[in-house]
């Protein structure tokens, strides 16, 4: 008798990895949508509209990319005290362009690598190859539409080189264990972490792993063998952890731990031999590689936004105007020095209110870019002078929308002042 087969209805990702980018065979959009129409079957479509109108959210990308969407709700949930263990990570460009999902359960030494040959590359090479086509599109005298285009492209392959080289620095030396917990193991990742709060605890615990008080974890010892190997021969507890108490450590008749009699020739050889036999080569390289690493900087010249970055020394905060932006004194009193904003910054901040067909809000670009308010208000002030941005409404209803071809702004917004339009 024939044994009947039985198959999963979905695609399983044995490796714990999707993405957050359409078309993509891993978008994780598309894989949950792929459930919907599972369990629902012809319905599946209104299911999921009526799931984003309860989200508060036009689609299910929005909910897994906004910061206040799926991973605040699940970083909530999996969090209890003073313990948070989220078991899906989002990894990120600076300005959450581009986030590659890791499921912690599924994760190995070779999770990084995947990440990074079988989804960043690929992504990085993509986004070129459509950049160079953009270009030979826009020829030598582009219109405005086409060199707005080359330019956020361009912003967006940047985006993707820093996110590629932030994955490239921490592949070579990761090597999660379960057994260090969750926050341990995300520790090396905090500069690809988007969500603020969740960026923060995992950048202090990698720089209390850097000081050594989480000399326990197995991290530490793959990371730093040469500063622990000697302290398990002083502290039993240790080398309990480190599988070293019958190295170093012996028990009387009493059964309590008390340290062995040193070999001839003492300890050190012995402690030498093992750190030889637990150091690697490429990890300490790659190790030297992320500490020297300058910490990740955002739009404006500052850190992410949320970043308490400390790997690198600070950048002096600049008070001297962009040469693209010159704001105008005010009569009555003087402004101080508006900061820095490149070209970069404003392509993106015309993505972001390009993304939103109504116009987008001061809150929504925010969230887009990442950027905070002095650099917003910069950028804005810049974009509006330009006439390539006009706004509508007032206050908290005030949103912003890009200018037509022509670059003539509407009558409500042309008699208003920029610094009017800043929330």
């Amino acid at each position: 008798m024939e044994t009947a087969r039985w198959s999963y209805p979905i695609e399983i990702q044995w490796d714990g990895i999707l993405v957050d980018d359409p078309g993509h065979p891993q978008d994780i959009e598309a894989r949950v949508q792929q459930v919907f129409e599972i369990i629902w079957k012809d319905r599946w479509d209104a299911i999921e509209r009526e799931t984003c109108e309860i989200l508060g959210v036009r689609t299910l990308r929005d909910y897994f990319h906004k910061p206040t969407g799926f991973f605040a709700d699940h970083l909530k949930r999996y969090s209890k005290s003073r313990r948070q263990a989220p078991i899906y990570w989002p990894i990120s460009s600076t300005r959450g362009g581009y986030t590659i999902w890791l499921y912690y359960h599924r994760l190995g030494h070779d999770s990084l690598f995947k990440a990074l040959n079988d989804f960043a590359k690929p992504k990085l090479k993509h986004e070129r190859s459509k950049l160079d086509r953009l270009r030979g599109e826009a020829g030598p005298q582009p219109t405005r539409s086409q060199r707005e285009s080359v330019e956020a492209q361009e912003a967006f392959v940047a985006e993707l080189e820093r996110f590629v080289e932030d994955l490239a620095h921490v592949a070579p030396l990761w090597n999660p264990d379960l057994n260090d917990g969750v926050i341990i193991n995300c520790a090396p990742l905090w500069r690809m972490v988007g969500h603020a709060p969740w960026r923060n605890s995992v950048k202090d615990c990698w720089d209390t792993l850097c000081a050594g008080d989480y000399d326990w974890s197995h991290l530490a010892m793959h990371l730093w063998p040469e500063r622990i190997i000697p302290k398990c021969a002083e502290d039993a507890s240790l080398a309990i952890a480190h599988g070293m108490n019958d190295v170093f450590w012996t028990k009387d008749d009493r059964d309590r731990l008390i340290k062995q009699t040193p070999p001839t020739g003492g300890w050190q050889p012995v402690i030498d031999r093992l750190i030889t036999e637990r150091t690697s080569s490429a990890v300490k390289a790659a190790l030297e590689s992320l500490l020297t690493a300058s910490a990740r900087v955002g739009a404006g010249g500052g850190a992410r936004r949320g970043s308490r970055a400390t790997s690198a020394p600070r950048r002096p905060r600049t008070t001297t105007p962009s040469p693209t932006f010159q704001p105008s004194a005010s009569p009555s009193r003087s402004r101080p020095a508006a900061p820095a904003v490149d070209e970069e910054t404003l392509v993106a901040v015309r993505k972001a209110i390009a993304a939103v067909p109504d116009g987008a809000s001061k809150a929504e670009v925010l969230a887009t870019t990442g950027l905070n308010d002095a650099v917003w208000n910069a950028a804005i002030n810049a974009l509006l002078e330009r006439n390539a941005v006009v706004r509508t409404g007032e206050r908290r209803g005030t949103r912003y929308h890009l200018a037509q071809e022509d670059g003539q702004s509407s009558p409500s917004s042309a008699s208003t002042p920029a610094m009017e339009g800043i929330n």
